[in-house]
């Protein structure tokens, strides 16, 4: 019962996945109905059903753009994993605070860069004027793609059914694509 489902909005937006408990409330509640289903069943004391794989909503869900949570992870694939004060790409990066904390610098997207360790060692405490440096790429809060919700909680490459509803997300891009450089969505709105 812990299969993932992948609910759509009534106009087949992916919203979410939740777990296959949670999708045959919603069908046999009247409140969505089944478009792709897995072999398998479940049985209880007065019934059989199919699992879902994919269920529609017969509603339309209004719902805020999600924002892409503050983390290593996403500031690292923001930058493109690239330190933004020398541009060298992989590696061992650190999170450098622009602004340093000491100084009274926020933990928010605009003072946060991706930063090799020796960069970070050079700045340290200081500014990036009182260091010598220049930032590459002014940071800023990434906007999250059409898929942001959905793509951090499945593995396409094991849900062939998912494919069809998910047109330009790929099993590749799970998370190396989602921001191009400039923090764009590289996956269209």
């Amino acid at each position: 019962m812990n299969n993932a489902v992948l609910v759509l909005n009534q106009n087949y937006e992916p919203l979410n996945v939740c777990n296959v408990r949670r999708a045959l409330v919603l069908v046999l509640g009247g409140k969505a109905e089944i478009l792709e289903q897995n072999a398998e069943v479940v049985t209880t004391a007065r019934a059989v059903y199919v699992v879902p794989s994919v269920i529609r909503l017969h509603y339309f869900i209004r719902r805020p753009r999600p924002r892409v949570k503050l983390s290593r992870r996403e500031i690292f694939i923001r930058d493109n994993h690239t330190c933004q004060y020398c541009g060298r790409r992989g590696g061992e990066l650190t999170v450098d605070h622009v602004i340093p904390r000491s100084r009274g610098g926020l933990h928010i997207w605009e003072n946060v860069v991706s930063a090799c360790r020796p960069c970070n060692h050079r700045k340290g405490g200081k500014s990036v004027a009182e260091a010598h440096m220049d930032l590459r790429m002014q940071p800023h809060e990434p906007r999250a793609g059409t898929y942001y919700t959905v793509e951090r909680r499945l593995d396409l490459s094991q849900r062939d059914d998912w494919h069809k509803f998910l047109p330009e997300l790929k099993p590749s891009s799970k998370w190396a694509s989602r921001h191009s450089t400039n923090g764009s969505s590289s996956i269209p709105a």
